[in-house]
């Protein structure tokens, strides 16, 4: 479980990256980022759904 919480504080540490360029005007940055934050914070929802689904099954 630990892992689920590792992927998302990472994604929302690229989130503040991608904020903070965009405040700078580095806007081709700040989508880069964007990018790795949603790719970082999907791949924790998704275990996290996935566990969460297999729980249920005990």
């Amino acid at each position: 479980m630990r892992h689920i919480y590792i992927r998302g504080i990472i994604g929302l540490i690229w989130l503040v990256t991608a904020i903070i360029c965009g405040v700078s005007g580095s806007f081709q940055m700040t989508i880069l980022y964007l990018i790795l934050a949603g790719a970082f914070l999907y791949s924790a929802y998704a275990v996290w759904k996935k566990e969460k689904g297999n729980r249920g099954g005990r």
